[in-house]
């Protein structure tokens, strides 16, 4: 059985295109995490083109290696050859996602949670839920009962403490105006796992987006932008997901389409891949690329800048997500957007273009690396005394905020955004954190 949905000569020459030199292997975590040589994108490449080749079926072996891929994309970054290995990746895990040699309480897991997930309203019933199941985890810890159960119930246990019921049951006007003479007119995609559980960063957003003098609209219709259900190889629930946010972008007749979620962005980005060879939607999809930023990108952009920003005297520790850095190549706008930030002191931090571990919905699909990631990660913040981290990405707030608890170190976790728009509507450091 043949893992590509791609022509086999194609998908072929991509793999040869690996010379096996080596470069991608200090910008893996996992291979960092373990130093096996099937845990890196060299060796996850020649177990793919072993499946293609026919000389390995897709058993527990192919699975487990590329399951513990974390799609951070680095590799891409680092490669002197060009080897598209995310694209690869994603091939290899459409096939993958639900396949018969997975457990049966591995299949029914990953049911569940892509049926939850990527649903605003859905996921938005399980706060509560979420919120008492953290409590009901800490009676368990002190009874040391914790060995009985799976892994993933720890990520469920971490993801209830990150729970704020703020937002639970607010709602959006259609159309915000911009404070003075309008400069643009910006869509705001809300999202799923973003507007359930980081209200506050939207709301930050749109403050700063109408301050700066964009009028912003945000679509009713909007869900999830399916980048959750892409990275886990989910295409066709991921294209339902994709067409719903065009389609209601597309009547907006916005300028932009703007999010704060790196990994929303760089799938957003890419539609094109999404929808290839459906003429049709391929085209749609393209069109609707070419409007997508990063909020930082659109901060950028705005020049001269209107709203005046106080002093905020902080130390910020900024964690550069995958999706962002790599996903769209964007290192500076965000570092910009928080220079723009009078008194605040941008700190560089060790393996700062190394993964934190979120990864989509890796730490609840591979809660064990995700932790052991994630806990690097946050011995490496340590070491640089900030009083902040900030971070672009929904998924990384969360990893970083559970690394945070495990290590008796919680540092605030926030986003570049709300930084901006504390600074914007002159805050205190106190009012900003509390």
């Amino acid at each position: 059985m043949k893992a590509s949905n791609l022509d086999s000569s194609d998908n072929l020459s991509k793999l040869s295109a690996c010379v096996k030199c080596g470069f991608c292997l200090p910008t893996c975590p996992t291979y960092l995490l373990w130093g096996n040589e099937m845990d890196s994108p060299r060796g996850r490449i020649q177990l793919m083109r072993a499946v293609e080749e026919g000389r390995a079926p897709i058993g527990d072996t192919v699975i487990r290696h590329l399951d513990r891929c974390v799609g951070c994309m680095a590799c891409v970054t680092a490669c002197p050859s060009g080897v598209d290995y995310t694209q690869l990746l994603e091939s290899f895990r459409e096939q993958i996602g639900q396949s018969p040699q997975r457990s049966v309480a591995d299949r029914l897991w990953r049911r569940l949670l892509f049926a939850v997930l990527p649903y605003p309203r859905r996921l938005r019933l399980m706060k509560v839920p979420l919120a008492s199941y953290r409590g009901i985890w800490s009676l368990l810890e002190r009874l040391s009962v914790l060995q009985r159960f799976p892994r993933w119930s720890t990520a469920l246990a971490d993801l209830g403490c990150s729970i704020s019921l703020d937002g639970f049951t607010g709602s959006w006007p259609k159309q915000i105006p911009a404070v003075g003479v309008s400069r643009a007119k910006t869509g705001l995609l809300t999202g799923c796992v973003q507007r359930v559980f980081f209200d506050r960063v939207n709301r930050a957003t749109v403050r700063t987006l109408t301050a700066e003098g964009c009028e912003v609209v945000i679509p009713s219709q909007q869900g999830c932008c399916g980048a959750l259900s892409w990275h886990a190889g989910l295409n066709d629930q991921a294209r339902r997901l994709a067409r719903s946010v065009i389609e209601s972008f597309e009547r907006s007749n916005v300028d932009h389409v703007v999010t704060n979620v790196a990994g929303c962005g760089s799938v957003m980005k890419t539609y094109g891949k999404l929808f290839e060879g459906d003429g049709k939607w391929a085209t749609r999809a393209q069109a609707f690329s070419r409007k997508v930023k990063d909020i930082s990108e659109v901060m950028s952009d705005l020049t001269p800048t209107r709203a005046r920003r106080h002093p905020l005297d902080l130390r910020v520790a900024y964690h550069d997500p995958c999706h962002l850095l790599h996903g769209q190549a964007l290192r500076d706008q965000p570092r910009l957007l928080l220079a723009s930030i009078p008194n605040l002191n941008i700190l560089p931090i060790p393996e700062e273009n190394v993964c934190c571990g979120s990864g989509g919905a890796y730490n609840l699909l591979q809660p064990v690396a995700a932790a052991a990631l994630g806990d690097r990660k946050i011995e490496q913040l340590r070491t640089v005394n900030a009083d902040i981290v900030a971070t672009s990405n929904a998924g990384c707030l969360l990893q970083i905020q559970a690394a945070g608890r495990r290590a008796t170190h919680e540092p605030p976790v926030l986003h570049p955004i709300q930084l901006l728009d504390a600074s914007i509507r002159g805050l205190s450091v106190n009012e900003l954190l509390h």
